[in-house]
């Protein structure tokens, strides 16, 4: 262990979406940090780039309990076992007025925003036993703890990952799990972009003030970092955080409105 406690030397970790955007960013500071890393993705362009980056890494669907049975065999074949699991994976769901919105995406938005979590937990959790030190680290967002006018499947699938980890964390404590959610802000990358587009037209404002919102809705008045993030989670996952359980952790810039 390094005098900041952060070596991961011979640590093993699963990021789901991890081979883009923030998913790559947490998986890429954990390998920095000696770990080693398997990242899952739906994105099989991302998960070629991915490999050659170095990372063990495969296809996979977490709203899919059979997909998301046979990555944990895939896991323990490359990594042996697991110490830490990330559950990244996760949909920005559609924007509008709740009476106009899609039952189909409203339940997409939860397939894989909160069922794919679940089933990634019930599966891990027969490799986690087995390690020394295991934890989970959960992505909720601050709409996790916020409402956010137009984003109701977004934000109702993010406060239920807030609930299954105060629950898990619960339920596993005692065989020294720990499991703690982080709350993003919005985060800078294609994602937030795509938000804020939808957004925009939802609202029949111009994308750029809209832009300005977002980037304004926080005490620091600018959008948070993918490697923010990142950092948050080798932290929750790590021997630093060792009486850190059942928390939902905001890296947010103080956001205290959503738009």
């Amino acid at each position: 262990m390094t005098a900041h406690g952060l070596d991961y030397s011979g640590r093993r970790v699963l990021v789901t979406a991890g081979a883009a955007g923030i998913g790559l960013a947490i998986a890429s500071r954990f390998k920095g940090l000696g770990a080693s890393v398997f990242v899952t993705d739906v994105d099989e362009g991302a998960v070629e780039r991915a490999e050659r980056e170095g990372f063990a890494a495969s296809v996979s669907d977490v709203s899919s309990e059979a997909h998301v049975a046979e990555l944990m065999e895939e896991v323990e074949s490359a990594l042996g076992g697991l110490d830490v699991l990330v559950n990244n994976a996760g949909i920005a769901g559609p924007t509008g007025p709740i009476d106009q919105l899609d039952g189909d995406a409203w339940r997409r938005t939860f397939d894989v925003n909160v069922h794919g979590q679940f089933y990634a937990v019930k599966h891990a959790l027969p490799l986690l036993r087995l390690s020394d030190a295991a934890s989970i680290v959960n992505l909720s967002s601050a709409a996790g703890r916020l409402g956010m006018a137009g984003r109701s499947p977004y934000s109702a699938s993010k406060w239920a990952v807030v609930g299954l980890t105060k629950t898990l964390a619960i339920e596993l404590g005692g065989e020294g799990i720990r499991v703690n959610a982080i709350c993003p802000g919005a985060v800078n990358g294609p994602r937030i972009s795509a938000v804020i587009e939808a957004k925009a037209g939802m609202l029949g404002r111009p994308v750029e003030e809209v832009s300005e919102l977002y980037h304004a809705q926080s005490s620091m008045n600018r959008l948070v970092e993918p490697e923010d993030i990142a950092d948050m989670a080798v932290f929750l996952a790590g021997p630093l955080a060792k009486n850190v359980n059942g928390q939902a952790m905001a890296v947010d810039g103080n956001t205290e409105k959503l738009y």
